[in-house]
C-alpha cells in the first residue's frame, strides 16, 4: 500500500529544495498537516502516510471488508489528504481525529458507490447488521487502537500487534518471535500501560 506522488495527479507539487530543513519524523501530527496544507510539503505528507497507513486501513477495512477495494479505498483517502489539508485546524482536535474522519468519508464514498451500482438487485436476506452509526463508532476505536499501537516502542509494538491483531496467545507470540515466554510477558505488561497513555491522548474531544 506504498503511496505513489503520481496518484495526487495535478495537485502535485515540485518537490521542495530542502526537505531535510523541514526534520517531518520530529513534528507534530499536527504540525504535518500544517506543512502539507501551508506549503504542500511532500515530506511531511509522507510521514503522515508511514504513521497512519496501517491505521487507515484498519478502518477502511473495517468498513469495506474486501482487500483490494480497501486498499483503493486507501489510497484515495490519502489523496483527499492531501486536498483537503488546508480545511484542518488544530483548535477543533487532533489530527488523529481529522485522519480518522477523512478515511471513514472515503469508505463511506466507496459504499454508497457500491450500493448505488447493485441497488437495482434484490438481497436473499434482510441486512440485520449494525447500522452505519454503529459501524463508525467501531471504527473508530479500531483507527484509535491501531494507531496508539504503531506509536509503541518496537519491542512492545509488536508483542501487543501479535496478541491483539493477530489473536496470539502469549506462548505462541513468544514461538513467533523467538523469544523466551517471560521476556515477552515482561514486554507486555510494559507495553499495556503505554498503551493506555497513547488511547487517553489519542481521543477526540466531543
Amino acid at each position: 500500500m506504498t503511496p505513489t506522488h503520481h496518484a495526487l495527479t495535478e495537485h502535485q507539487p515540485p518537490r521542495p529544495r530542502s526537505l531535510a530543513a523541514v526534520r517531518p519524523s520530529s513534528r507534530s501530527d499536527e504540525d504535518l498537516l500544517e506543512l502539507v496544507a501551508e506549503r504542500r510539503n511532500e515530506a511531511a505528507f509522507d510521514e503522515l502516510y508511514r504513521r497512519y497507513a496501517r491505521p487507515v486501513y484498519a478502518v477502511v477495512r473495517r468498513l469495506i471488508g474486501d482487500h483490494a477495494r480497501s486498499e483503493d479505498v486507501v489510497q484515495q483517502a490519502y489523496i483527499n489528504v492531501w486536498r483537503a489539508a488546508s480545511g484542518y485546524r488544530r483548535e477543533r482536535g487532533p489530527a488523529t481525529g481529522w485522519l480518522f474522519a477523512i478515511a471513514r468519508n472515503a469508505a463511506f464514498d466507496a459504499l454508497r458507490s457500491r450500493e448505488a451500482a447493485s441497488r437495482w438487485e434484490v438481497p436473499d436476506l434482510a441486512d440485520d447488521g449494525p447500522g452505519p452509526d454503529r459501524w463508525a463508532v467501531s471504527a473508530e476505536e479500531a483507527f484509535r487502537v491501531h494507531a496508539a499501537v504503531d506509536g509503541l516502542p518496537d519491542l512492545e509494538r509488536e508483542v501487543i500487534a501479535l496478541a491483539y491483531f493477530d489473536g496470539l496467545s502469549q506462548t505462541e507470540v513468544a514461538a513467533r518471535l523467538g523469544a523466551p515466554l517471560g521476556t515477552v510477558k515482561t514486554r507486555t505488561r510494559r507495553a499495556l500501560p503505554h498503551l493506555a497513555a497513547r488511547l487517553a491522548e489519542e481521543r477526540v474531544p466531543g
